[in-house]
């Protein structure tokens, strides 16, 4: 699997966890849901956590700076999927260009030789 490939699968892996957990507060506090909806919640936000840290940057706002991409893309998706909103051209565009500068992140050689 390439580098790209595998980085692309982990970001998108933590940003579901970090959106699922960060959901479950606004469920608990927009929706009315239980407050037991932060159990799960808080797991998904240390698998989130734990997730980023194998990413394939060098350095941490490398890699934070590259999760933002594909974070834009997932929430798109997870409105789509859970909250019945589907993207819109203007969103879509969006999170493709945010994905071009997450790629150029990742791929650029960053003064290697």
């Amino acid at each position: 699997m390439s580098h790209a490939l595998i980085a692309c699968l982990l970001y998108g892996l933590a940003a579901f966890a970090e959106i699922a957990g960060c959901f479950s507060v606004w469920a608990w506090l927009r929706l009315g849901r239980s407050p037991l909806w932060l159990l799960p919640g808080g797991l998904c936000l240390g698998l989130f956590a734990i997730l980023l840290t194998f990413s394939p940057a060098d350095h941490a706002g490398r890699a934070y700076a590259l999760y933002g991409g594909l974070y834009i893309i997932t929430s798109l998706f997870w409105g789509w999927a859970v909250e019945g909103l589907a993207p819109d051209a203007w969103d879509m565009a969006g999170a493709a260009l945010c994905l071009v500068g997450a790629l150029l992140i990742l791929l650029a050689p960053h003064g290697r030789t």
